[in-house]
């Protein structure tokens, strides 16, 4: 246990979802808050508010850049408030409910709960990584994960691009447990939450078949993400720019027939991003509507693709790549 501090903002719901986890001011900072956005009266959009949980007191630095993520409370006198013998981990948990998404079950250490008869479930603890369960985007991939499942198909070679906590590679070994999985993060303390997370959840780490490989890398530069491929199941739950920028990268490591799921889109941005990937030689074979959709594409066993490489993306890299 240790003392923390806490910011609470008012804020509305544009601007909770407007949050930009990747933003460069945010970078910055060490170590990096964890942020939570929830509502503080239901169903009202205008009423909703960012928590940031610090370990140590933050500086004007530090409390400048939460404020920024949160125009309408730029002009409010609120400071951050000092919470004695607390442990900050937990309680940017305490408001987290578990997660049924298909047939997984997502929870903490401190809100398992019952779990559903016949659900998977992972423990996933909140951390500077996103993927708990909690995001639409999350729960958007299990069931687009399970439906992949009940319609009898098979993968033998599975890559978890911008992994996170490591939970969609963890759901897809559970469903497909004789593939070859890797897991991949441009941020290399995601991948140290994967190997806690693994352990937690008795993953098997390695190269082999039933096992995951993991790695650092921006976008697919990497030789391990380069060697193991063709992948015949790809699951990126990024941003919609890093989506789009690394559309073919993603095309190129995806074998023909292969499946792509995409989230961490806006509903907003979703025809941008499926027209990257058309332009790649997929198709659009289903999704999972809502504000945050989840896109599930197919790549062409036979077609001719032009090449529409952006500068950014010539080595398969983008500078904004990161976890979701």
């Amino acid at each position: 246990m240790s003392d923390s501090w806490k910011l609470v903002l008012p804020c509305t719901r544009a601007e909770a979802e407007a949050i930009d986890v990747e933003d460069e001011a945010l970078a910055m900072l060490e170590p990096p808050p964890v942020l939570m956005t929830s509502e503080r009266v239901a169903d009202d959009d205008g009423a909703w508010q960012l928590e940031a949980f610090f370990d140590a007191e933050p500086d004007a630095m530090t409390v400048a850049a939460i404020r920024a993520l949160v125009p309408g409370a730029a002009a409010l006198d609120i400071e951050p408030e000092y919470i004695p013998d607390q442990d900050w981990l937990t309680l940017s948990q305490q408001g987290l409910e578990p997660v049924h998404a298909g047939r997984f079950y997502v929870h903490t250490e401190n809100n398992r709960g019952d779990v559903p008869d016949g659900a998977k479930a992972f423990r996933i603890e909140a951390s500077t990584a996103f993927g708990t369960g909690q995001h639409d985007t999350t729960s958007g991939c299990l069931m687009t994960l399970d439906r992949l499942k009940l319609s009898g198909r098979h993968f033998g070679n599975i890559l978890d691009l911008g992994t996170g906590t490591g939970l969609l590679a963890f759901a897809a070994m559970h469903l497909w447990p004789a593939a070859r999985a890797t897991a991949s993060d441009i941020d290399p303390r995601a991948i140290e939450v994967v190997r806690e997370n693994a352990a937690v959840n008795a993953v098997r780490l390695g190269r082999g078949p039933g096992a995951l490989s993991l790695a650092a890398a921006p976008g697919l530069e990497h030789r391990l993400l380069r060697t193991r491929g063709p992948y015949d199941l790809v699951l990126a739950n990024i941003l919609a720019g890093p989506l789009i920028d690394l559309a073919p990268a993603i095309a190129d490591a995806l074998a023909p027939g292969g499946v792509l799921v995409l989230a961490g889109l806006l509903e907003r941005q979703r025809a941008g991003v499926a027209r990257a990937y058309r332009r790649q030689g997929l198709r659009v074979a289903g999704r999972i509507h809502g504000e945050w959709p989840t896109l599930r594409l197919v790549k062409r066993r036979a077609a001719h693709r032009r090449s529409h490489r952006r500068r950014a993306t010539q080595t398969g890299a983008t500078a904004d790549f990161g976890s979701w």
